[in-house]
């Protein structure tokens, strides 16, 4: 499930290397140049310390030595990262391999709402692309510092649904350097797969996990069994917070209005869902069915179930929560006005409106999958990210491993 090998740390700024799955840049972020710096922003230091073109340092080599290719070691210090730009939010992870997992280094996340009236107007508004380029700004000041090797930056449904959103991309790279990569709903799906299936409730039925975002739902049917797990079957709707929250209107206030609003919302979700509950009907009926939920909307919930304070990432992270508790929660919710929603813990202003919509969501989800406990995850496409471009590279030394060592016997 990784993305393919690695690019080479020699090319040139801004190149991008494609594979099957998606794109992965090894770019540099812009920043202005400094006082001693060649145009590529490279100190008279920094070039005195890369490889020399010839393949000859620490003294003369044999034509056999200087042919074969190392196996690409880590260096101490450099760090891989992956962005995440949603509907709603801006995500970036930074970490450094640890073993066969990572350690985040650090972290960002702010709401930028770019997606804030797409629904109406099929485009990115100037206002929430000001924001987000902001947001985005911080992210590459953030790469320039932590060292980062390799990353990969991924945009998601705004930007396929936006008709400036590949306008927008352009300015992105101009602007910062970064260059995002917009990932079908497949794409989504797989990377939001393998960041977050290690939290799995065990068991042997078949599984589903669904990654509630901005602008849309991904839902995945998983072969049960094993350890990476394979995709049998998965779905896509354009229904997430943002976009289900600007597309079925209010009609009054009070609270029968907000309890019908939201049985509106439930039945648009449940007709988008219709194909793909049709096809896991028999699946849905096993026994030991498991599911699995990445999304503010699950951690949210997880959090009030918890009566937490304040959201605690460690108590949410790979909890296991009654499902008949997340639709209490979910139907109390419904009927409460926005400024007393945005009263209780871990809710506030920015979620009061949106949460609505992703309980909307989620019932119409166990509605098709009824399992009796819901994993909750606070993590998905970013660490989906990060492994697959460490697998990348842990399969790329292992492939010219094999090469050295085949032409080694040749030689002998």
């Amino acid at each position: 499930m990784a993305d393919g090998p690695p690019p080479d740390r020699q090319r040139r700024a801004g190149r991008k290397r494609s594979s099957k799955s998606g794109k992965v840049a090894d770019f540099r972020y812009k920043r202005s140049r400094q006082p001693g710096q060649n145009s590529s922003g490279k100190s008279r230091s920094d070039k005195a310390r890369e490889p020399h073109s010839n393949g000859r340092a620490n003294g003369a080599q044999s034509r056999g030595a200087s042919e074969r290719k190392p196996a690409y070691t880590p260096h101490r210090g450099e760090a891989y990262a992956a962005l995440d730009l949603g509907t709603n939010n801006c995500r970036l992870l930074i970490a450094r391999p640890s073993g066969r997992d990572f350690t985040v280094i650090d972290a960002f996340s702010r709401v930028v709402k770019l997606g804030e009236d797409l629904a109406s107007t099929g485009r990115l508004s100037d206002e929430a692309m000001e924001r987000t380029l902001s947001a985005l700004s911080i992210c590459a000041e953030k790469l320039r510092r932590r060292n980062v090797r390799l990353a990969r930056s991924v945009a998601t449904e705004a930007c396929r649904r936006a008709a400036n959103g590949p306008a927008f991309i352009e300015r992105v790279k101009e602007e910062t350097g970064i260059v995002l990569d917009i990932i079908s709903a497949e794409e989504e799906a797989r990377l939001a797969v393998l960041g977050c299936h290690i939290l799995l409730e065990e068991g042997h039925g078949p599984a589903v996990i669904f990654d509630i975002g901005g602008g849309s739902t991904e839902l995945v049917l998983l072969e049960p069994g094993e350890k990476i797990p394979r995709i049998i079957d998965w779905q896509s709707v354009p229904w997430g917070v943002v976009s289900l929250t600007d597309t079925v209107e209010r009609h009054a206030r009070g609270r029968e209005a907000r309890l019908d609003r939201y049985r509106r919302m439930r039945k648009v979700v449940s007709e988008s869902f219709a194909p793909f509950a049709e096809r896991v009907a028999a699946a849905s009926r096993k026994d030991d069915i498991r599911l699995l939920g990445t999304s503010g909307t699950v951690t949210t919930l997880a959090s009030l179930h918890l009566e937490l304070p304040h959201y605690d990432r460690k108590a949410v992270d790979g909890l296991i929560v009654p499902s008949a508790s997340m639709r209490d929660i979910s139907t109390r919710l419904s009927g409460m006005s926005p400024d007393e929603r945005s009263q209780l813990p871990c809710i506030g202003q920015d979620r009061a409106d949106l949460v609505v919509a992703g309980c909307a969501i989620l019932e119409s989800i166990l509605d098709l999958w009824p399992a009796e406990k819901l994993g909750v995850a606070d993590r998905g496409i970013r660490e989906g990210i990060l492994r697959s471009l460490m697998a990348a590279e842990r399969q790329s030394a292992r492939s010219l491993k094999a090469l050295n060592e085949m032409r080694d016997r040749k030689g002998d």
